[in-house]
């Protein structure tokens, strides 16, 4: 009796990570109330605080120059948070057992969370800065300082959507991933995103200059509208770059010990 034994080939990690990519990218298009609410809200509030606290803050009017570096960090932070409740979503429906069964790597379900939230945040960061240029933000940025400016982002966008995806391996359901990311989104009112932090309580100041949020808020103001950089840049990179390794590796670990090896 002749018995024959087919082998199955894994799939590559490039195929992989692209599938999964693929897989978060339809999820982000069909869940469209969610994909409003992460561009519309910022835009909601830095009209809020552009016409009608600025006049109160900032009477030269020149409010608007002040406040949109804080309301891009505050949209890319809330469309990460997104990541978490995704990745949650997986990690306790039962899909994660089903990729298992696979000739796959399924890591690649939250390295595709990632790669899509990146590519979500940038979209909605592009809508925020389209729209604040019309209510009258001119920025004095050139073409350099505009990629040097980008690739901030892209960096704390690319740190909170690890840091999230971590919240939601370790979470024990959706709802507990979207209320402890919802503490990080608090962390831009406690910094330099609204108003000068030598305008707060001096017990403030202390937080509000030393969290990773201030540095990032400065350096993107710095590099498009022409205020003192001094080191806040190199701060912010090392915040950005020290949080990500954490993040990831947090990410790692989790999902091994939730999901097993492969």
């Amino acid at each position: 009796m002749i018995t024959s034994q087919t082998t199955v080939q894994p799939a590559s990690i490039w195929v992989t990570n692209r599938v999964f990519i693929g897989r978060s990218l339809r999820h982000s298009i069909r869940n469209t109330e969610a994909l409003i609410m992460a561009i519309m809200l910022p835009v909601m509030l830095m009209l809020l605080f552009t016409y009608v606290f600025g006049g109160a803050i900032e009477p030269s009017g020149n409010y608007v120059n002040y406040v949109v570096p804080g309301i891009i960090l505050l949209c890319a932070g809330f469309g990460s948070s997104s990541t978490a409740v995704d990745v949650s979503n997986d990690m306790t429906n039962g899909i994660i057992e089903r990729f298992r069964t696979m000739p796959i790597q399924a890591i690649g379900v939250i390295t595709g969370h990632v790669v899509a939230s990146l590519i979500r945040n940038m979209m909605a960061t592009g809508v925020v800065i389209a729209v604040a240029l019309l209510v009258g933000f001119r920025p004095t940025a050139n073409a350099v300082e505009w990629l040097a400016a980008l690739g901030v982002i892209l960096l704390f966008i690319l740190t909170f959507t690890w840091l999230f995806a971590a919240i939601g391996i370790v979470a024990g359901s959706p709802s507990a991933a979207s209320g402890y990311g919802f503490i990080l989104l608090f962390l831009p009112y406690l910094s330099s995103a609204f108003v000068p932090t030598d305008t707060m309580p001096s017990w403030l100041q202390g937080i509000a200059n030393h969290q990773p949020i201030t540095p990032v808020i400065e350096t993107i103001r710095g590099l498009l509208t022409g205020t003192p950089l001094q080191q806040q840049g190199w701060i912010a990179v090392a915040w950005c770059v020290g949080i990500l390794l954490i993040a990831f590796l947090w990410s790692m670990l989790s999902f091994r010990r939730r999901a097993g090896q492969r």
